[in-house]
């Protein structure tokens, strides 16, 4: 037997990962926190002790002077408000930062929407000063709109209205002009072609897949967990998704390549998540508190992400 060989097999399935993100350079702590705040705080509650995240994220490599100064640029934000009793602080998320997290949450843990009547909506941006135009941009970029050209984007069939009637950028979206169309024949993939870069999506999948099926077979052969590290595995799993996953146009499979690479990271993650999440969840509340007191119990809600985890759970644990 090679002589490391009882030490790597007791090694946590979370190490690789945990040592990966540590070597990023600079270390995004906000981002790191970010993650955090989504995908395990909100459901709790949305509110934390800084001295319970500070050790959260200790094992990611962030020490108390990144997290201390992250939370604050978020506060500056807009995402986070915070609140001190004597020479506590605990953070919680802001009324706009419950927003665009509720968003967030609903495009990175809903299952795909696989109905699409074939039809486009194409957003024109009129003439306006060049910041507002870019913050357009920036808007519906992030919700998947393809950049078709100059002040052109185009998403298929989204729901403009609700666009337009978003509060998000100051009323800055009720100006943009929006159309519902059909599209020649040959005339959607080219759209595709213009708008969206998913050679380079698809390579970030592939790559996703890769690295997590390794953590994903190492979960089912042990038998015996530990929640700290399920914790450390759902941290860095989302982190990872989340980034890539928001950059993703979320697409018709008819639009799609065959074995689209997305298709399998999500159901990756779903499984990994559903393997890990009530250890995590443990971890979660012997660690985190608010300043009165425990989290509170998290949202049934929680159990519906990725099309439910819940039922996953209980499987398993009828199976130990």
């Amino acid at each position: 037997m090679p002589k490391n060989a009882s030490k790597s097999a007791a090694a946590p399935v979370s190490a690789d990962l945990v040592a990966r993100f540590r070597r990023q350079r600079p270390l995004r702590g906000g981002s790191l926190i970010v993650t955090l705040f989504g995908d395990a705080i909100m459901p709790r509650g949305g509110a934390i002790a800084l001295g319970s995240l500070i050790e959260l994220a200790a094992p990611f490599g962030l020490n108390e002077r990144l997290v201390r100064t992250a939370t604050a640029r978020l506060a500056q934000d807009g995402w986070l408000t915070g609140r001190r009793a004597g020479k506590l602080s605990e953070y919680c998320l802001s009324s706009n930062g419950r927003t665009r997290f509720a968003e967030a949450t609903k495009r990175i843990y809903s299952e795909p929407d696989t109905q699409w009547s074939g039809r486009w909506t194409l957003i024109v941006v009129p003439p306006m000063r060049a910041s507002e135009r870019n913050e357009i941009r920036d808007e519906l970029l992030w919700r998947g709109f393809g950049e078709i050209s100059a002040n052109v984007y185009a998403h298929p069939e989204f729901d403009a209205r609700a666009l337009r009637a978003q509060r998000s950028l100051g009323g800055l979206l009720a100006k943009v002009v929006a159309f519902d169309a059909s599209l020649a024949d040959e005339a959607p993939q080219r759209l595709v072609e213009l708008g969206w870069d998913l050679d380079d999506l698809g390579f970030r999948y592939q790559r996703f897949v890769d690295r997590f099926a390794a953590v994903l077979a190492e979960l089912t052969r042990r038998q015996e967990l530990e929640p700290r590290d399920c914790f450390l595995v759902r941290t860095l799993l989302i982190h990872e998704y989340r980034r890539l996953h928001l950059r993703d146009p979320l697409l018709p499979a008819q639009l799609l390549r065959a074995n689209w690479p997305g298709v399998h990271a999500a159901a990756l993650c779903r499984a990994i998540y559903a393997r890990v999440f009530a250890l995590s969840e443990l971890y979660l509340s012997g660690v985190a508190a608010r300043l009165t007191g425990p989290l509170p119990v998290a949202e049934p809600s929680v159990l519906q992400r990725f099309g439910g985890i819940g039922p996953l759970l209980e499987r398993r644990d009828d199976q130990a």
